[in-house]
């Protein structure tokens, strides 16, 4: 596989937790990641991107100051830390990578940016 997420659990409200992408593969500046989830019934929605060359990223709104990407080049690996995690959270988590090339614009919280996925992590937030 090329992305293999893991970290992913039942946890209570409040509480943190660690998802982990190893993307080795990926790891290098032409390449930039991103964390998207998906609930049944709705479209898979951007939650983190982050950029290859400097590591600038992004958050969707419902996670701003909440969530926190990084990268571990020399890990191949990229992380969300997830801290405070709400009912609304409860999700099943992938990790993404897309080549950066004209016309892409990375941080991003896109779909249509990303080539490559992992086949997800389920997140459950319990009360």
């Amino acid at each position: 596989a090329h992305l293999v997420e893991s970290g992913g659990g039942l946890v209570q409200a409040g509480e943190t937790l660690i998802l982990s992408c190893a993307a080795s593969e990926f790891i290098s500046s032409d390449y930039g990641f991103a964390w998207f989830r998906q609930v049944p019934g709705k479209e898979r929605e951007g939650v983190s991107g982050i950029r290859s060359r400097d590591s600038m990223s992004d958050y969707a709104d419902a996670v701003k100051g909440r969530f926190a990407i990084s990268r571990d080049n020399a890990k191949g690996t990229v992380y969300l830390v997830m801290n405070r995690l709400r009912l609304e959270d409860t999700a099943v988590y992938f990790c993404a990578a897309g080549r950066a090339f004209s016309g892409r614009h990375f941080p991003s919280l896109a779909e249509r940016d990303y080539d490559y996925w992992g086949q997800g992590t389920q997140v459950t937030v319990s009360s």
